[in-house]
């Protein structure tokens, strides 16, 4: 039985920011979702400088700064819509069916698709323990003890389901009824992969309420790994999310800009 202590984050899309040639206006910053934010903000005040010439013959407001200052205002002044437009997506890989149950409740500015039980054999299938139990207490002994009676239950059942149905349809669909059947049995600490995109604003909500020490110690892991995963991508945006340690040695993590 495999069991499976850390969550994997991987960072497989990021957007890409065409800058408009018929204005002249360029951020100083080379990420592209803080360079489109910059503009989607500067762009509902027509702020893009004195010198930037704009279609139609309107001329932008405002001088210039910094794309790290201008972000920095966006987020002290809670100008979280145009966060919006900045989009990535991750693979999120070790985490247990009970973690995603939560996962999916993020709906506004999100994307899922998970690793289907019905369709996948997971005869082979690891387990996420729950971070509060410790290995060598009795907990971790009937935790352990139980995933391996549920895959036991689980191959056994597969076995039977795949015998019963014999040549009854074609063999995806005989594979899927087996298989929806046995995966009754797992447990939520399944191990799961699902893939998710998000948009920054979504992303920081994310990060902000899962990763809060109220937060449930797996999903609060998570989150940590995500912030350090986008805080390398885009630290205009994120770099205010800071991880600290808890008095209980876990990570946790803190904003002064909440809820942009």
């Amino acid at each position: 039985m495999h069991i499976i202590r850390q969550p994997r984050v991987t960072l497989i899309a990021r957007q890409e920011f065409i800058h408009p040639e018929h204005i002249r206006w360029r951020s100083d910053t080379e990420v592209p979702a803080q360079a489109l934010t910059e503009f989607a903000g500067r762009l509902c005040y027509l702020s893009f400088g004195e010198d930037a010439g704009l279609e139609g013959g309107h001329r932008s407001i405002g001088g210039r700064t910094s794309n790290e200052a201008y972000l920095e205002n966006i987020l002290k002044v809670k100008h979280g819509s145009v966060l919006e437009h900045g989009v990535w997506t991750l693979l999120l890989e070790g985490v247990s069916r009970a973690l995603t149950h939560e996962l999916v409740r993020h709906r506004a500015g999100f994307g899922f698709s998970q690793l289907s039980q019905r369709y996948v054999d997971e005869s082979e299938i690891g387990f996420v323990p729950p971070p509060e139990i410790t290995e060598g207490t009795k907990a971790f002994e009937v935790w352990e003890r139980a995933c391996g009676e549920a895959l036991t239950a689980y191959r056994e059942i597969l076995v039977d389901m795949t015998a019963r149905i014999g040549d009854d349809g074609s063999a995806t669909m005989r594979k899927k009824r087996a298989r929806q059947a046995a995966r009754s049995v797992l447990p939520n600490s399944a191990e799961t992969k699902i893939v998710v995109t998000g948009n920054a604003r979504a992303w920081r909500h994310f990060v902000e309420m899962r990763g809060s020490g109220s937060a449930d110690v797996e999903i609060r892991r998570l989150a940590v790994e995500v912030l350090r995963v986008l805080g390398k991508e885009a630290p205009g945006i994120f770099g205010d999310l800071a991880i600290r340690k808890a008095e209980d040695g876990t990570e946790v993590v803190e904003t002064e800009f909440s809820k942009v």
